[in-house]
């Protein structure tokens, strides 16, 4: 079973507030359902709790409104931003690393957020770092 849906990992306040449409399209589509599958159910199934996308597809408008670097893999549909109630960040990316579910990148953002991204046969498995 999946916990996840395309339509919360498109979801953008921001785009509501500013009219603009943040449809994905098919590549982005496939790269949302690979996150999904390879990166996000894996972690809610190892971690038996609920998770938060507080960002997941932006498109180059929503991404700008979000302050988003303009290479983010965001914009392919390659990563999201989660939380987990009763979880620090650190905690989150611990997990993840032990728990050997692959990954590009993950980074714990201004200590409020994980930010997770996938790229299939690609991931470089970055050390996890810090920004903020």
């Amino acid at each position: 079973m999946l916990n996840f849906t395309i339509k919360e990992l498109v979801h953008s306040d921001n785009a509501i507030k500013a009219g603009i449409d943040n449809t994905p399209n098919i590549e982005q589509v496939d790269n949302l359902l690979n996150l999904i599958f390879y990166c996000l159910q894996p972690i809610r199934d190892k971690l038996k709790k609920p998770m938060i996308i507080t960002s997941g597809f932006r498109n180059s408008q929503v991404n700008f409104l979000a302050g988003g670097k303009s290479n983010s893999q965001h914009l392919d549909g390659k990563a999201a931003d989660f939380v987990v109630k009763g979880m620090t960040p650190k905690q989150i990316i611990d997990f993840i690393v032990k728990s050997g579910i692959e990954y590009d990148q993950l980074i714990n953002e201004y200590n409020k957020w994980v930010h997770i991204s996938f790229n299939k046969n690609h991931n470089r498995k970055q050390p996890p770092f810090k920004i903020g």
